[in-house]
């Protein structure tokens, strides 16, 4: 005899595979008729986590074109159902997926677009904290600031590309055709401090120091692994990012001996 959990495996695993049989559990007037409402009733689901997907990754969808995106966007889903009652959460694995779609191949900035997409959609949603005032900064004792580690904001992704992401999000905002001002790597923060999200180009190894301060690395451990990655990386210009974009909302006060 069946279980409520095996029940409810076979259901989900039926639900989401036109391959699949329909669950032995359900019951109607005839087989055929039960075949046919359940048919609707996948077709209905996958729409829906489709258009989800289409709705959180609008510039992909651009890039590609409507019939592309939903078949890609289909087989994802076929093979990637949500985990999660909540939306929200769904897509994080979109942009590795499209990294290994064969189709999406020939444009290979596809996922980090879909990463930088998702960091948008993740900082709208992130818990609201109100941000350091700049104050704070200027306050943490004179020649010591290195030895301190800064919190950042729970809304705050650092997108990393060897592509230039952030143009190409940026000239895909709206039906104009405009070209990417430059080819090259490009990194971006995105963050909610205050009421919208914002996404803001970086200066190069400022991405590694961010990362590195969220990772818990004091300011100091953070600019020295900044400066290994890009030689041209300005610790001032870094600083200037965390505080000026207010993506810091706790200092430590406790600092190293």
């Amino acid at each position: 005899m069946q279980t409520l959990l095996d029940l409810q495996d076979e259901f989900a695993d039926a639900l989401l595979s036109a391959a699949t049989p329909v669950p032995s559990s359900l019951k109607g007037a005839s087989l055929r008729r039960a075949d046919r409402r359940f048919a609707v009733y996948r077709n209905n689901v996958a729409v829906s986590l489709v258009e989800a997907l289409g709705a959180r990754f609008p510039v992909v969808k651009r890039l590609v074109g409507e019939e592309f995106f939903r078949a890609m966007a289909h087989a994802f889903v076929s093979r990637e159902p949500p985990l999660s009652p909540l939306l929200i959460h769904y897509g994080e694995t979109f942009p590795a997926f499209i990294e290994e779609f064969d189709a999406a191949k020939p444009l290979p900035y596809l996922s980090d677009v879909a990463r930088l997409e998702f960091a948008r959609g993740r900082a709208y949603h992130a818990a609201d904290v109100e941000p350091l005032p700049r104050a704070a900064f200027a306050a943490l004792p004179a020649g010591r600031i290195g030895s301190a580690r800064v919190t950042l904001h729970p809304s705050v992704g650092i997108i990393a590309s060897r592509f230039p992401v952030l143009s190409i999000w940026e000239v895909n905002q709206d039906q104009a055709v405009r070209a990417v001002p430059h080819w090259g790597a490009e990194a971006a923060v995105i963050a909610r401090p205050f009421l919208e999200v914002e996404t803001r180009l970086l200066l190069p190894g400022s991405d590694v120091f961010l990362l590195a301060l969220q990772a818990g690395s004091t300011i100091a451990e953070a600019v020295e692994m900044a400066t290994a990655a890009a030689s041209d990386f300005n610790a001032s210009d870094g600083l200037a990012m965390l505080i000026g974009a207010h993506l810091a909302v706790d200092t430590s006060t406790k600092f190293a001996s």
